[in-house]
């Protein structure tokens, strides 16, 4: 999302929390009837004190300002740094938007709940950080340096090669999951398919995490696992055969199982800020790693910073 847009959110949610709070001050007292009864002089009975049940929030707001990163496993890729980490959601009585995930509520129960989710597909991000490289090649034979030669083609390659990762499109993908938490902890099962036409893969989740509080302490570790299809795998990280050169030679990718785990901590400073730290690991499949473009078998990410929840 555009910086422009999550700030105009911003501050229409201000501006409608502050006509609130006007409105319940200028609010008129309430005025006696002009033909008022004389007062009685015995006691009134006391009226009974009630007080308004909290108003439940339908959006959620937070910001994290830290530092932070998340390592590419691209060749010729940056590592994408992570300094805010912004957090919107918007709950209805039965759609909601949580963090750019746009789910309706199939089913909802004391134990567990079944959604109906349309997300963006995550592997495209590490295609938003590459370099374009160029390389000169060479060989030495008989003390003499010379060309070298294209085993495609076999025409010698005199000029700068450029040397850069193919370009993959985002992908619109929609599913199901189902939420389950209780006092052994929470987890989730998802399952989701491309209906944007881009991959036309799917992937299937299963993520577990417990939380732990004690005073102003929260510590939240977490383990996940998913399989993609070969169709899903094969578009982000294989060498397609019109992508194909003596540098990126073709590479078929098949479906396979990754795995992840995490830690989160926070210390409450107050209701609403808190120190945050967080760290996540995720060991690619098998067959992704051995790609081409792969030139790091796991991906490490970790933040920390101050967070603010409005």
């Amino acid at each position: 999302m555009k910086i422009f847009g999550i700030r105009h959110l911003l501050i229409v949610a201000a501006m409608g929390s502050w006509t609130q709070v006007v409105a319940a001050q200028d609010a008129p007292p309430a005025t006696e009837p002009a033909s008022a009864p004389p007062a009685s002089t015995a006691p009134a009975p006391a009226a009974p004190v009630t007080r308004p049940l909290p108003e439940e929030k339908n959006w959620r707001f937070g910001v994290a300002l830290g530092m932070g990163e998340r390592t590419n496993p691209l060749i010729q890729s940056e590592d994408i740094p992570v300094l805010v980490d912004l957090d919107i959601a918007w709950f209805g009585e039965r759609w909601f938007f949580d963090n750019f995930d746009l789910g309706f509520e199939l089913l909802d129960r004391p134990s567990f709940t079944v959604n109906m989710v349309a997300r963006v597909n995550s592997d495209r991000a590490f295609f938003g950080k590459t370099d374009t490289k160029y390389i000169n090649f060479s060989y030495l034979g008989g003390g003499l340096v010379g060309p070298a030669v294209d085993p495609g083609t076999g025409n010698p390659v005199e000029r700068p090669v450029k040397f850069k990762p193919p370009k993959r499109d985002y992908a619109i993908e929609a599913g199901f999951e189902m939420l389950m938490d209780g006092e052994w902890g929470m987890a989730a099962l998802r399952a989701f398919h491309d209906v944007s036409g881009t991959h036309h893969g799917y992937e299937i989740s299963v993520d577990y995490g417990f939380r732990w509080v004690h005073n102003r302490w929260s510590v939240s570790p977490s383990v996940g696992v998913s399989y993609k299809d070969a169709a899903l795998s094969d578009y982000y990280w294989g060498v397609h055969e019109d992508e194909a050169t003596f540098l990126l030679p073709a590479y078929e990718v098949d479906g396979g199982v990754s795995w992840e785990a995490g830690l989160r901590t926070s210390y409450y400073l107050t209701r609403n800020v808190r120190i945050a730290v967080s760290a996540n690991y995720e060991q690619l499949s098998h067959s992704v790693s051995l790609s081409p473009l792969i030139e790091d078998k796991d991906v490490l990410g970790y933040f920390a910073g101050l967070a603010w929840q409005f």
